[in-house]
């Protein structure tokens, strides 16, 4: 499947909402309403800030996020590919590799010369595409691993 990656739309907020609250936030406390907004402050932004989605059959399947600052970080650092999901039926299809080079591509045009992303279970897909192991630390209690990726 060859996905079709857009700019997120205010129609698809809840549906990736949904998909991020369980991917990365279960447990949190951490509410649909908040992800919802955080996601809808994102799309209203400025425009140096992005958020992209992957699409099957026109439903939102996917997303990716360019942030200027992560959530929680330990490092001073900018900017952030961050909020990589895929639908776990369209995992292993290529629609995340198809949303990392978007995010990739909008950074480099907008002139961005080095993204960081923070991960730990995604470090062979991340180094797959390019990106570079920087730093393993904790946080909260939990091992975690800082990555960069120089564009051009």
């Amino acid at each position: 499947m060859r996905p079709i990656i857009q700019a997120m739309a205010e129609s698809d907020v809840e549906a990736i909402a949904r998909l991020r609250l369980e991917a990365f936030f279960e447990g949190t406390g951490r509410t649909l309403e908040e992800d919802t907004a955080g996601l809808r402050g994102l799309i209203a932004g400025d425009g140096f800030e992005a958020a992209f989605v992957a699409r099957d059959r026109g439903q939102p399947i996917g997303s990716c996020l360019l942030v200027r600052d992560e959530i929680s970080s330990p490092h001073d650092l900018t900017p952030w590919l961050a909020g990589l999901v895929v639908e776990e039926t369209h995992r292993g299809s290529g629609v995340g590799t198809a949303l990392v080079k978007t995010i990739e591509a909008h950074a480099a045009s907008a002139g961005i010369g080095t993204l960081y992303l923070y991960t730990w279970q995604a470090r062979g897909f991340y180094e797959a595409l390019g990106w570079t192991a920087i730093e393993a630390f904790e946080q909260g209690g939990e091992p975690m691993l800082l990555m960069s990726k120089s564009l051009p």
